[in-house]
């Protein structure tokens, strides 16, 4: 006999009173912390629990009762179940409010370290259209919205152009409108998904690998310049046929599309690092600029993707570093070697590390783009690349500029840093939980002199954070 399941409580009149880690809300009832998304503090609600343990709880909203009075109101149609965006309830001052609010929680709560002040947080002044790339999926298999559900209908079209629902790795939302990318995204993603639809091509089912449409990446840049990428599952010359008449089409009705391009993907992921990129019309990239300074971005390549943003974040970081012109620099977590090529002109030397050797190339690239012969790039992991011979072979460095990813830095590579000593540590991040942790281990040699948030993502949780840190004399230690 099956188990009953455990009917979980209705929370009446609960007031929302701050905002948690992963763009959810939080209110507490008795002893119990209650984890609540698309609500903010003031609101009045009540709350269905969905998952529960012993001092804690996750719920979502069934009903409010009052409105807080700094509740904005969502300006997309798809808001609640893309699962993106969650903060777009939260005008923009308070979202910035709350991630400096993060940023300092993290650092002091997990890193437990001395700290200055820490600087406002940098907002971004586009709001809305910031992103420079966005993906997209095609899909057989549409996610129904509750209300769909709710008529309990066959609908004809279950067909989907959009993103993943969160927990569900085989359903798409579809998208009509996306306020992410300049609104050129919406026009071409919805231009192939009415071809494709009207032409009767297949759309891709994640769990029997079968269709044609795969996926669909879009870049755009500083410079005007457009990239368009077309991911497809060719298994017979009728599809190929099928996939360059949809390409032809959307050349024709987008002249301004400066790199069209295309992969032919039979794997079971849509990963194409291992994958031959095609050129259908146009060039294999397109530029960006900062500064005067122009950076190709290929179809592989990561770019951070706020690039109004990205300039400022860089600038910290330049700034932060204190570069006079005789400085050795080691950028560790080079990528494409964006923040190496940005400082090389006040540098003596800039050594680049990365793990990924495509990427290595493309900063290699940049650097004979724009005539920069003050750089050295290394592709390896960086716990395996940054030893104590390679230190000793290309000198201590004065400057250590640091990006790592979500996972901050492996304890091998801090050890690393210890070694090389250097005067000053540039550190970016885009997980200050991770970099609190980091800071921590550095403590012992290095005090934090400087914080500086910076707002990439608005209407999102996510926030970056860069720190200075300067060694210590021998009787701080």
């Amino acid at each position: 006999m099956a188990r009953k399941k455990k009917q979980l409580p209705l929370l009446e009149k609960v007031t929302i009173t701050d905002v948690a880690a992963e763009g959810m809300a939080l209110a507490r009832v008795n002893d119990m912390v209650v984890f609540v998304p698309y609500v903010v503090p003031g609101d009045v609600v009540d709350l269905q629990v969905k998952r529960k343990k012993h001092s804690y709880a996750e719920a979502v909203a069934v009903h409010f009762h009052e409105y807080s009075p700094v509740r904005a109101t969502p300006f997309c149609q798809h808001y609640g179940v893309c699962g993106g965006c969650k903060w777009q309830v939260l005008p923009y001052k308070e979202q910035i409010k709350y991630k400096q609010k993060q940023v300092e929680a993290n650092l002091r709560r997990i890193g437990k370290i001395e700290l200055p002040e820490i600087t406002p947080i940098l907002g971004s002044e586009k709001t809305q259209f910031y992103r420079n790339k966005l993906e997209f999926t095609f899909s057989n298999k549409r996610w129904l919205t509750e209300e769909e559900v709710a008529k309990e209908v066959k609908y004809d079209q279950m067909n989907a152009v959009g993103f993943h629902i969160p927990g569900a790795f085989d359903k798409v939302l579809a998208i009509e409108k996306c306020w992410l990318q300049d609104d050129i995204s919406n026009r071409i993603r919805n231009t192939m998904r009415d071809y494709a639809y009207e032409h009767g091509y297949s759309l891709f089912n994640l769990r029997t690998q079968e269709g044609l449409l795969r996926n669909l990446m879009i870049r755009t840049s500083s410079t005007g310049e457009l990239m368009v990428l077309l991911q497809c599952n060719v298994t017979t010359p009728e599809e190929e046929v099928q996939m360059k008449a949809l390409l032809q089409h959307v050349a024709d009705l987008f002249p301004e599309i400066t790199s069209l391009l295309y992969v032919i993907n039979n794997k079971c992921n849509d990963t194409i690092g291992d994958l031959d990129v095609h050129v259908f019309r146009g060039n294999d990239h397109i530029f960006e600029e900062m500064e005067g300074l122009r950076f190709k971005v290929g179809p592989k390549s990561f770019y951070q993707t706020n690039s109004e943003q990205a300039y400022n974040l860089y600038k910290v970081a330049r700034d932060f570093a204190g570069l006079t012109g005789d400085e050795l620099v080691y950028d560790l977590y080079t990528g494409t070697g964006t923040i190496a090529n940005f400082v090389s002109r006040r540098a003596r030397k800039v050594v680049g590390i990365e793990y990924v050797p495509e990427a290595i190339e493309d900063a290699k690239v940049n650097s004979a783009i724009n005539g920069i012969g003050n750089t050295l790039f290394y592709a390896g992991d960086m716990k395996d690349i940054l030893t104590r011979d390679f230190i000793e072979e290309h000198g201590r460095p004065d400057v250590i500029i640091t990006d790592p990813p979500r996972a901050g830095m492996h304890n091998d590579v801090i050890d690393a840093i210890l070694f090389a000593a250097p005067k000053r540590i540039v550190y970016v991040s885009c997980n200050p939980a991770t970099q609190a942790r980091d800071l921590q281990l550095l403590d012992k040699d290095y005090k934090v002199m400087a914080v500086q948030p910076v707002d990439m993502f608005p209407h999102t949780h996510h926030v970056e954070n860069v720190v200075l840190l300067e060694k210590r004399e021998a009787n701080e230690k």
